[in-house]
C-alpha cells in the first residue's frame, strides 16, 4: 500500500540550512545513500519511505521536497555539498539578490518575481502524488525572504491547495518588524505553526548536551528528530498512529491559537548515554520540563489546552497510560477546564536514528510532545514590546515603504498580534 505523501519546503536561508540536517537524517532511517540509491540488503517491499521520496524508474530515491531562496549563496552549497545527488535539480530555486532582511521587500520586491515559479514547482510536486496528506514548511520569522517570500507564497498556497494540511516549523525572530508582519500574513494560512527560540535551543545544547559553542548545523539537527518523529507514523508502523489531519484536530481548538510548544526528551549527549536509565515515565515526565521546551515559556504560568505525546521505539501504551494518569495528577500542570483529558497519543515501533557524530546520543525510546499551552504568550508579548519600542519612533520604516508596502500596514499587524496574546487570555481565564 502507497503511504501518504508529504511535500517539505524549505525556504530562505534558515530554511534550507534546516533542509541540509533534516533529509541527512531521513536518508540513515531509510537507509538511502549520498546519490539516492538503497543500500544493499534493502527490502523492496518496504514502502516507509514513499511518504518523502518518490522512488524512479531505476530505483532511486529522489525527496519530495522543494528550496526556494531569493540569493544563491546556501542553495549553491547544497548544489555542490555530500548530498548534491540525492536532490532533484528543478527543486533547487534561488534568485540573484536576496530580500535584505526586509520583509516588504520579500513580499511585494524581489520576492514577487519568484512566486509563479516556485508555485509551478509545486503543483509538478503535488501532481506526481497519489494522495498528497499535505505540506511541511521551515522557515525563519526573522529573515526577509522568510517572512515576506513565505507570507505571499502561503497565501497562493491556500487558493490552490484547500484540503491540503500546511504545518509550519519556524525559527523564532529576532527582528521583531518582520516577525510581526508575517505572523499577521499567515495566521489565516497556516493549519499548524510550531515555533522555535534559537535562545531556548542554545540553552539545551550547552547545558545538556556539552556543546557549548554550537553551529547552526546543532539546532538544526535538533528540530529533524523532531520533524522525524511527527511524521513517523506516516512512514512506519505503530501501535498507535498519528495522521498530519489528527494534529490539526486535536491540537488547534480555535483556528487562531494553533501556535504549539515543541518539547523532545531525552536529550542524553552522546558520552552520558551508558549512565542513563530512561524509563516511559521519566521521559513523559521531563516532557512537562521548561528546560526540555524549544520556546522560552513557563507552562507553570498558563494552562495546556491539549497535549499530543509522540512516542518512538520500545514502548508498550500500558506504561504511557500509567506514566500520562501520574501527569494529571501533579498540581503544577493544569488544564482548561474544558479539556479535561487533553491527550493524544502516537506509539511507533521504530526507534530514533541518529546521525553519526551528532550531538544527541542512540537512544532506544524517546518522545516529542508539542502541547498547546497559553503560556506561549509570553513570547507574543516579548516580541510585541521590542516592536512597540521601534515602532514608536519610526525607526527602519522608510525601508519597508521604499519597497512598496504601506504604512498601515505595521498597525495592522500589531493589532492583529495583541488580539492573538488576547485570545490566549481570554482562554487563560476561562
Amino acid at each position: 500500500m502507497s503511504k501518504r505523501e508529504i511535500i517539505q519546503i524549505h525556504i530562505g536561508q534558515a530554511g534550507v540550512q534546516i533542509a541540509s540536517a533534516c533529509w541527512e537524517l531521513y536518508c540513515l532511517e531509510h537507509g538511502i545513500q549520498v546519490d539516492g540509491r538503497f543500500f544493499q540488503g534493502y527490502d523492496a517491499a518496504d514502502h516507509s519511505c514513499d511518504a518523502f521520496f518518490s522512488i524512479t524508474a531505476s530505483g532511486q530515491a529522489v525527496p519530495r521536497v522543494l528550496m526556494i531562496d531569493l540569493e544563491p549563496t546556501v542553495i549553491d552549497e547544497i548544489r555542490t555539498n555530500y548530498y548534491r545527488n540525492l536532490f532533484h535539480p528543478d527543486g533547487l530555486l534561488s534568485g540573484k539578490e536576496d530580500a535584505a532582511n526586509n520583509y516588504a521587500r520579500g513580499c511585494y520586491g524581489v520576492g514577487k518575481e519568484m512566486l509563479d515559479l516556485a508555485l509551478d514547482r509545486t503543483r509538478l510536486l503535488a501532481d506526481d502524488c497519489h494522495s498528497l496528506q499535505g505540506f511541511i514548511l521551515f522557515r525563519a520569522f526573522g529573515g526577509g525572504t522568510g517572512s515576506g517570500f513565505t507570507s505571499a507564497f502561503l497565501e497562493a498556497l491556500r487558493s490552490d491547495y484547500r484540503k491540503s494540511s500546511v504545518l509550519d516549523f519556524s525559527v523564532y525572530p529576532a527582528e521583531p518588524y518582520n516577525a510581526v508582519l508575517t505572523t499577521n500574513g499567515c495566521i489565516e494560512n497556516q493549519d499548524v505553526c510550531f515555533v522555535m527560540d534559537n535562545e531556548a535551543v542554545y540553552d539545551i545544547l550547552d547545558r545538556k548536551l556539552d556543546t557549548p559553542r554550537p553551529t547552526y548545523t546543532n539546532p538544526n539537527r535538533l528540530l529533524g528528530q523532531v520533524v522525524s518523529a511527527v511524521t513517523a507514523s506516516l512512514r512506519f508502523e505503530g501501535a498507535v498512529n498519528v495522521s498530519l489531519d489528527e494534529f490539526q484536530t486535536n491540537l488547534v481548538p480555535y483556528p487562531r491559537i494553533h501556535f504549539p510548544l515543541i518539547t523532545y526528551a531525552p536529550f542524553v549527549a552522546a558520552h552520558k548515554a551508558m549512565h542513563e536509565q530512561l524509563s516511559v515515565a521519566q521521559l513523559t515526565n521531563s516532557c512537562f520540563e521548561p528546560a526540555n521546551q524549544m520556546v522560552k515559556c513557563d507552562p507553570r504560568n498558563g494552562k495546556y489546552m491539549s497535549c499530543c505525546l509522540l512516542f518512538r521505539g520500545d514502548v508498550s501504551p500500558t506504561d504511557v497510560n500509567t506514566a500520562i494518569n501520574t501527569i494529571k495528577s501533579k498540581r503544577s500542570i493544569q488544564f482548561v477546564d474544558w479539556s479535561p483529558t487533553g491527550f493524544k497519543v502516537g506509539i511507533n515501533y521504530m526507534p530514533p536514528t541518529t546521525v553519526p557524530g551528532g550531538d544527541l546520543a542512540t537512544v532506544t525510546r524517546a518522545v516529542t510532545m508539542l502541547s498547546n499551552t497559553t503560556a506561549i504568550k509570553e513570547a507574543w508579548e516579548r516580541l510585541l514590546r521590542k516592536f512597540d519600542i521601534m515602532y514608536r519612533k519610526r525607526a527602519f520604516v522608510h525601508h519597508y515603504v521604499g519597497e512598496g508596502m504601506e504604512e498601515g500596514e505595521f498597525q495592522d499587524a500589531r493589532e492583529n498580534l495583541a488580539a492573538l496574546v488576547q485570545d490566549y487570555q481570554e482562554v487563560d481565564s476561562g
